[in-house]
């Protein structure tokens, strides 16, 4: 990266009009930075296969963290492995996706690359840097998140073979993290009510607030600001 760091707030702008089309020349021109300074940035967005939108949504913050770490430090092998990490974190968002899948994937391409441990220290050490956590305190007692799973089971009837696909209910107390999870039938509001009936007599108790996602059988219109529950 050049030797002095320039506002983040510039960078975006580079990467904006380069992506617009614009010439490096006329970029240099409008944000009074070299040519050189500018092919920088603009590699460096390239190396990690980030889009226009990906970089306009990016805090100043965790922009700022992209570019901590000098490059000069990191080895080769790590540079390449760093350039599939974007496209891993949004994999890793799919149902079914996991770390040794993507591994493997990596792995076929690059031989002589790192191993699985290595690998996922690696990723845990970029997801730090630009996906910071936010982390919430909870009281006890206070709320019961419930949800069901994107990802059904399966189970085989032993008498006529017939596989059958069940939703799987899940819910977690915020601040011990107890988790209660019940197979059934359907997202249906009768087998939702049963599901938390179940799991309040598992708890022994009942929380100050019951906190759903956006599924169907508790959130019938969704809204910011107004939802429909």
């Amino acid at each position: 990266m050049a030797n002095t760091q320039i506002d983040m707030r510039k960078i975006k702008q580079i990467f904006k009009l380069y992506s617009e089309g614009i010439s490096k020349r006329k970029i240099s021109l409008v944000t009074g930075l070299s040519r050189n300074t500018i092919t920088k940035y603009i590699d460096f967005f390239k190396r990690y296969q980030l889009t226009n939108y990906e970089v306009s949504a990016m805090t100043l913050e965790e922009l700022n963290n992209l570019f901590k770490t000098d490059q000069k430090d990191k080895s080769p092998q790590l540079l390449t492995l760093e350039t599939y990490f974007p496209y891993f974190d949004k994999e890793l968002r799919k149902t079914g996706v996991t770390k040794e899948l993507l591994w493997q994937e990596y792995y076929a391409k690059h031989p002589d690359g790192y191993k699985i441990s290595q690998f996922r220290y690696w990723y845990r050490e970029w997801a730090k840097e630009v996906s910071p956590v936010m982390h919430f305190t909870h009281k006890a007692g206070d709320k019961l998140f419930i949800d069901f799973t994107g990802k059904k089971l399966s189970i085989v009837d032993r008498h006529t073979g017939e596989i059958q696909d069940l939703e799987v209910f899940v819910c977690v107390l915020g601040s011990s993290q107890y988790t209660y999870v019940e197979a059934c039938e359907s997202q249906n509001k009768e087998d939702f009510m049963a599901c938390i009936e179940n799991a309040l007599w598992f708890y022994g108790g009942v929380p100050e607030a019951l906190v759903p996602d956006n599924l169907r059988a508790a959130v019938t219109k969704s809204s910011r600001y107004e939802p429909k529950v």
